[in-house]
């Protein structure tokens, strides 16, 4: 090197030096070494320079940085193979001569010992300069590369950490998991922009925000390989593509009482991660593992807090006397609202057959329910079988209407049933309405229970153990009720004609059974609302709320035909009728009165028939 090239190195150098005073970003590396050959080009009159980082998984040096626009157009494609010869030269500075004016010069530069460069640049032959000097710039680009190299990798990675450092703290401040989740996503694509991230999430983490989330299944294994590798051991999963070129990072979303999803992310290439990169990725998987538990566990213990308020909300409701039916409805109109249910139903077993509850939805009414309602009964078999399945498939037919089911067994006492809720949406109950569920419906069956019991009770008390009728103090009670409720009403007082004769040619069984063929007989020819009651001994009671004389009179007479057809032995029956209206003064006792003066009369004037008393 001579002293004209030395004093021009020196103004080089000086250049560079004072362009590093003045540069205050050097985190961004390749900004860097772009200014730092673009100055290079300027001063030693090179016509193109390009800067070249070894791809280890390629066995090539493909362009970092260059001045070449054609290159840079092209960067994707343009790679120099470090084969043999090159390796054999690496150290050495090559001049590439192909007998043109223009010649390609390069040398080798090692980094660490598996990190090394290429600078290759074309200068002509008029400005050539001597091997002395470009080993010289080739010495000091080495000493400044790495300097430059260390000082931004500091940098960098102290600009990271405080954007952790911020994330940390944004993160940790939200309780909401969709905040915590929209935070983790912008971080990565903060730290890692040329890096295409998701996370996969269990079912029970997701979020309905536009997010790069995909739910983790133990489906498509073999694509989803790393990451399922990475959320049962809990640790960083690394896998490169030489097929799709570039490498793929698994970080499970550690907290500290378990993994609640991975950190998916994709290199734009293939590349070889650093240990200290490695470590940071973990440290923020970590980070947004802490974030994300937190805000997990502030939701559950809210949904704890609310499911205990529905428990002891619902009990308290069903324990204050509710009627069956109501209680069912109820019940069934809560696990709807609180579970998002498109379907519930209560089926009791008897015996051999099913009994849809009232209060049900109209679906377990119909003929595709039976398939549920069969599948659900095959597999639960006492109180300790539950069944929740968040993708029905019934008999391998996949096309069922409704994926997601939960069946609870109602089992107490007299009560053997189960409780099952349907959604068709798949995977649409979470496993904590699961529990829910259960927990509902294990203290609601003894209230249940309680209510069927009581009206079973009631039921005995004003219900006549032989005939089913009603008992004659229930029928003394509603027709006061109607009295003073309704407009109008006709009470029916029927006597067994002959029964003693009855009683004496077949027995006393022969003539009780006698007297439940013609209660039988009653209850088939009178409306729900009627009361049908043992008035005492042989004789019978009907009471007809809002019907009139001339109708009660109909009916009397139907009642007389079809016991004089129907019974067997055959017997007959006589009806007093007697009514009441609302404009006249009347009492139970006289309306009463009035119906036996009837009844005696047909007694008296031939049996078999219908008198009415005014």
């Amino acid at each position: 090197m001579n002293v004209q090239q030395r004093d021009q190195y020196a103004i080089f150098k000086q250049k560079f030096f004072d362009w590093f005073l003045t540069e205050e970003d050097f985190t961004d590396l390749p900004r860097i070494i772009q200014a730092l050959i673009t100055l290079l080009q300027k001063e030693f009159h090179l016509l193109d320079i390009t800067f070249y980082v070894l791809n280890p998984f390629k066995h090539a040096f493909e362009p970092e940085v260059t001045t070449d626009c054609m290159i840079r157009k092209r960067q994707e494609h343009v790679s120099i193979p470090f084969d043999s010869h090159l390796k054999e030269r690496f150290d050495d500075v090559i001049i590439i001569d192909d007998g043109s004016e223009i010649k390609t010069v390069q040398f080798g530069v090692y980094f660490s010992e598996d990190s090394c460069g290429l600078v290759r640049f074309r200068i002509h032959e008029r400005d050539m300069l001597p091997k002395s000097f470009i080993r010289q710039m080739k010495h000091d680009f080495l000493k400044v590369f790495a300097r430059i190299r260390k000082v931004s990798e500091v940098l960098s990675e102290e600009k990271r950490y405080e954007q952790l450092h911020r994330a940390a703290t944004k993160i940790h401040a939200s309780m909401n998991i969709g905040d915590v989740l929209e935070e983790i996503v912008k971080t990565l694509k903060d730290v890692y922009p040329t890096f295409t991230c998701h996370l996969f999430l269990s079912y029970d983490s997701t979020t309905d925000r536009d997010l790069p989330i995909k739910l983790l299944t133990f489906e498509n294994e073999d694509e989803h390989m790393g990451a399922m590798q990475a959320y049962v051991t809990g640790h960083i999963q690394l896998h490169d593509s030489l097929v799709h070129k570039r490498s793929v990072i698994y970080a499970p979303i550690k907290g500290a009482q378990g993994i609640y999803g991975v950190i998916e992310m994709i290199a734009p290439t293939v590349m070889e991660l650093p240990e200290r990169e490695i470590r940071f990725i973990s440290l923020l998987a970590n980070t947004a593992g802490s974030a994300l538990e937190n805000a997990k566990l502030y939701e559950q213990s809210k949904r704890l807090i609310a499911d205990l308020q529905l428990i002891n909300e619902t009990i308290h409701h069903l324990n204050t006397n509710l009627r069956f039916q109501d209680a069912l409805k109820f019940m069934i109109e809560k696990i709807k609202t609180s579970f998002d249910a498109q379907e519930v139903g209560f089926i009791l077993s008897q015996e051999k057959e099913r009994k849809v509850l009232p209060g049900s939805t109209p679906f377990f009414e119909s003929k595709e329910a039976r398939i549920y309602v069969d599948f659900v009964f095959r597999r639960i078999q006492n109180a300790r079988d539950t069944l929740f399945l968040g993708d029905v498939k019934i008999h391998g037919d996949h096309t069922k209407r409704f994926r997601s089911l939960m069946a609870v067994p109602m089992m107490r006492g007299m009560m053997k049933g189960v409780a099952i809720v349907l959604h068709e949406e798949a995977y649409h109950f979470s496993f904590d309405m699961f529990k829910l569920l259960q927990s509902l419906i294990h203290h609601s069956t003894l209230a249940f229970t309680n209510a069927a019991l009581r009206e079973e009770l009631e039921r005995m008390v004003i219900t006549d153990r032989l005939t089913g009728l009603y008992a004659r103090h229930y029928l003394d009670e509603r027709i006061q009720h109607s009295m003073e409720e309704d407009g109008l009403g006709t009470f029916i007082l029927i006597d067994i004609d002959n029964f003693k004769k009855i009683n004496d040619t077949y027995g006393h069984q022969v003539g009780d059974e006698i007297i439940i063929q013609v209660a039988n007989i009653m209850k088939a020819n009178i409306r729900q609302n009627d009361i049908g009651a043992r008035w005492g001994g042989e004789e019978l009671a009907i009471y007809l709320p809002k019907v009139s004389v001339h109708a009660g009179l109909s009916i009397a007479n139907r009642l007389v035909q079809k016991v004089r057809e129907l019974t067997d032995p055959p017997v007959t029956i006589s009806c007093g009728v007697s009514y009441w209206k609302k404009n006249r003064a009347d009492s139970v006792k006289e309306l009463f009165n009035r119906a036996d003066e009837a009844l005696y009369t047909a007694k008296r004037t031939g049996k078999n028939r219908v008198v009415v008393q005014e």
